[in-house]
């Protein structure tokens, strides 16, 4: 609590900050009525928030549990009051919250802003939760006064969004938030009725749109005009005209989710959702449940059509909202879900829940995981239909959250079994679209031992692998692997219908034609044939390979590198190296194609100069070259591009 008032002060916005509003103000939105829509959310969020920290500590409620969100249009100011019993700010949350925006992704938002072409107004709002910034598309001024519970004083914010912001404290009676929205000119102009947001209708028509299901009372008075009545009732047409003050309360409050599925319109799921979860796109798919017996529940689950911008951060926090009788008790519930499964938006509604839980009672409640294992079977089952009847609905879900699913796989063990046939991959038998590991191993020849996968960081660089080309010689599928995560699930899956994973870069290839008798006989004499050779080259990178192999998978390229099925992968150790894990290295195996004129040339130099610095530096330039196309970088570059240098000079004589 402050002990002395603090005085007025005059503050900058952060240099983002004043990039975003200069872009509210001049309207780069189209839908501009959206900002009341966003605020009386904050007022229904604040409200929630009080609620649930009055659980544990009643004193929080100053005495005042009737919570409402109020709304006063005054012509005669104009401005547009938007009034909360909620958790209100302090000082330094205001300025934290209000002032320097750092926690709306506002860096991102603008990046994003440059891509409108291709993205919608609602989208971005939605997305990045800018939302009360959206307040200064319709103002000339915003100002917020605020007081949280057990604070000696309030808090009064204005800004007239021109880069600098006001801020004092004040005396406030209640605890609570007021934003009042002083209007520009357009937006009070009666000749456009649809955007003048001091008229009463146009503001009961867009609580009506936007937030019906808010679950407090949003009240706005009205003036009400009559003549005076007779004894019975009748309307006495030459008596004077009274005017009284009617508070009417704007929204239904009828908690979808209690309602029959029957009863209720796609248009009322989306607009509740968009309401619920201040996400602006419409849900991928819905899951509406309602369970009696053992345990008793309703449940309400969105997948969203997109994941926010900070979804894969560690700073990302989402989870299930929890009601007991349609009482709010807690938001973001983790334990529900899987973590796999936290895209996953919506509620339960249990009576048995009791309304002072805490998260470390939940995490030992027999009755919330049975609850959780429910739902997760009804999500995963959903996906599995959407997937079977609506492909490229699904590989719309996969773009956006299918990172998770992968995830899972890798790291829930228990849950391998269940997301093996969500996964999609990309593949050199599917040049539009995705594939399922179902769908490799219908196409498989009968006698294909193993799923072959590769990967890289695009379809390009993938297919320029040297260690493609007998695979694509022999049309034989490779599933591509392009995000880091990827390996990780297919060496956590380790197989797939009794078929295991064979990277195509990592011991041998397990093909019938090269692993036979006749072929294998021929490389053990083109090895013996060329000992010495293959000996003084091992001898040469001393340290930095494990081996030296005649290759059998190139065609056309000279060298390249493999590792050996017993440690990591190179593209693995690449990625724990990009985490400064350097512990695991891969044991490097270099393979060179022995039908290659660089191979010629590399065993005549040994035959006549075994002992000179050209087959040195040849080896090291085989090396390296197998380096680059793996995409890893030569350990002494100066000294390659010297070596590269010389060679040119020696050949140019």
């Amino acid at each position: 609590m402050n002990q002395e008032p603090i005085n007025k002060e005059t503050r900058e916005f952060q240099a983002e900050t004043k990039q975003l509003l200069d872009l509210m103000i001049h309207s780069i939105y189209t839908n501009r009525e959206i900002f009341l829509r966003e605020l009386i959310s904050n007022a229904s969020d604040a409200i929630d928030k009080i609620r649930f920290e009055s659980l544990t500590n009643q004193d929080l409620l100053e005495g005042d549990s009737d919570y409402e969100i109020l709304i006063n249009p005054d012509e005669a100011t104009n401005t547009l009051t938007i009034s909360d019993n909620g958790i209100g700010m302090t000082y330094d949350e205001v300025i934290e919250n209000i002032g320097t925006i750092a926690k709306s992704g506002t860096k991102s938002f603008l990046e994003k802003l440059k891509e409108k072409e291709t993205s919608t107004d609602k989208e971005l709002i939605g997305q990045f939760g800018v939302g009360f910034y959206s307040a200064f598309m319709v103002s000339e001024k915003v100002t917020i006064i605020t007081r949280a519970p057990g604070q000696a004083k309030g808090v009064k914010w204005q800004s007239g969004g021109d880069g600098t912001y006001t801020i004092e404290e004040i005396d406030k009676e209640k605890r609570g938030t007021t934003i009042i929205i002083t209007l520009n000119e357009e937006f009070r102009s009666a000749e456009r009725s649809s955007e003048n947001f001091l008229n009463r209708h146009t503001i009961e028509d867009l609580i009506k749109k936007y937030s019906d299901y808010i679950r407090y009372p949003i009240k706005m008075s009205f003036i009400k005009e009559e003549k005076q009545r007779d004894d019975e009732g009748k309307i006495i047409e030459d008596s004077p005209v009274t005017q009284t003050v009617e508070v009417r309360t704007l929204n239904s409050m009828t908690p979808l989710w209690t309602r029959s599925k029957n009863e209720i319109t796609a248009e009322e799921y989306n607009l509740f959702y968009k309401n619920l979860f201040h996400d602006w796109e419409e849900p991928l798919e819905l899951i509406h449940s309602k369970a009696e017996g053992t345990v008793e529940y309703t449940s309400l689950l969105f997948i969203p059509s997109r994941a926010p911008y900070d979804f894969y951060s560690q700073k990302s926090t989402s989870g299930i909202r929890l009601y007991s009788k349609q009482i709010f008790i807690m938001d973001n519930c983790q334990d529900l879900l899987p973590e796999y499964l936290r895209f996953v938006r919506g509620l339960v509604d249990s009576p048995d829940f009791s309304l002072n839980i805490s998260r470390e009672l939940l995490q030992h409640s027999k009755q919330l995981k049975l609850i959780g294992k429910n739902l997760e079977k009804s999500v995963l089952k959903t996906l599995e239909n959407i997937l079977k009847k609506d492909r490229a609905k699904y590989e719309k879900f996969w773009k956006e959250f299918g990172r998770a699913i992968k995830i899972g796989a890798y790291t829930d063990f228990q849950s391998r079994d269940k997301l093996k046939d969500l996964l999609l991959f990309s593949s050199s038998h599917a040049t539009e679209g995705l594939t399922t590991l179902e769908d490799y191993t219908t196409r498989m020849p009968e006698n294909q031992k193993v799923i072959y996968y590769a990967t890289g960081k695009d379809r390009a660089s993938v297919e320029r692998l040297p260690q493609m080309e007998l695979l694509q010689e022999k049309g034989i599928e490779v599933l591509y692997l392009f995000d880091q995560v990827d390996e990780f699930t297919i060496d956590a899956l380790q197989e797939y219908k009794e078929k295991n994973f064979q990277s195509i870069s990592r011991g041998d290839l397990n093909l019938d034609d090269i692993d036979s008798p006749e072929a294998k006989k021929n490389t053990e004499a083109i090895l013996k044939e060329n000992e010495t050779l293959i000996t003084a080259i091992k001898e040469q990178l001393k340290g930095k390979i494990a081996d030296v192999k005649i290759s059998n998978r190139l065609k056309s390229s000279a060298v390249c590198l493999v590792s050996d099925d017993n440690g990591i992968s190179l593209s693995m150790e690449q990625i724990l190296s990009e985490m400064n894990n350097t512990m695991y290295k891969a044991n490097r195996i270099l393979e060179i194609n022995p039908n290659h004129d660089v191979f010629t040339a590399l065993k005549n130099l040994h035959e006549t100069q075994p002992a000179s610095e050209s087959f040195k530096d040849y080896c090291d330039l085989l090396y390296v070259q197998a380096l680059l196309i793996e995409g890893l970088l030569p350990e002494d570059p100066i000294s390659f591009a010297n070596k590269v240098a010389s060679l040119m000079a020696s050949k140019g004589k």
